[in-house]
């Protein structure tokens, strides 16, 4: 099941049109409200959420849907008509998944969901992984430093996860934004620089495991 959060009646009402073509299950939604009815209900397996909604806007949706344990690992894609830098960042800042700048074809968002749902779906061999006083739960979704919970977004966890699963393994921007963005991303490689600054700051001490490789990329390692 997929949900789209767009106020405009005849977008919405192609976006619903193409989706069920598709192959895919689909329910619209013309604003925030709405959609958190149908989420105390049931859960898609991914939402299509529109930046301009009347009343509560895509950004207040997406931190209440981060903030909330029970939905906070649903996938979500960020569209917004003014497809500016500013609104991409904070959108994926906030863990967001993707973004689609209107206006947008009906088949690159389908190419974007597949995408996504791929990335979402893929498996992890390891349930939990190590690095000093860091610990990463993979089935419960968590991070702790010292025994201490620390709160991420999705994309910052995706990265932990990643650098975790390789310690010591260099990897250049190009191939984060490949790995937790996904091939379909498209957008700067800026984007892995705020985050990887974010999730230091999150980690506190253990913001030193990981370390910058001057002119290719990152790499987590619990010494010098």
């Amino acid at each position: 099941m997929i949900y789209c959060v767009e106020d405009d009646l005849s977008i919405r009402e192609l976006m619903l049109y193409t989706l069920r073509a598709s192959g895919f299950e689909a329910v619209g939604f013309g604003d925030g409200e709405s959609l958190f009815d149908a989420l105390n209900q049931a859960h898609p397996k991914i939402i299509l959420l529109d930046i301009m909604l009347p009343g509560m806007d895509g950004i207040e949706i997406l931190k209440r849907i981060r903030q909330n344990p029970v939905t906070a690992r649903i996938p979500v894609i960020m569209a917004s008509a003014r497809g500016t830098e500013y609104d991409k960042v904070l959108g994926l800042d906030l863990g967001a998944d993707d973004y689609l700048a209107k206006p947008y074809g009906m088949m690159e968002m389908v190419s974007r969901i597949r995408a996504v749902l791929r990335r979402s779906t893929a498996g992890t061999t390891a349930a939990s992984l190590r690095l000093g006083g860091l610990s990463l739960d993979v089935a419960a979704h968590t991070v702790t430093v010292d025994g201490i919970r620390i709160s991420l977004t999705l994309k910052e966890f995706e990265l932990l996860r990643l650098f975790l699963s390789a310690p010591g393994q260099v990897f250049s921007r190009e191939q984060l934004l490949e790995q937790v963005w996904g091939t379909d991303y498209v957008g700067e490689s800026r984007t892995v620089d705020v985050h990887i600054a974010t999730l230091r700051t999150k980690l506190g001490t253990a913001g030193d495991y990981i370390r910058t490789v001057r002119g290719v990329g990152y790499r987590m390692e619990e010494n010098a």
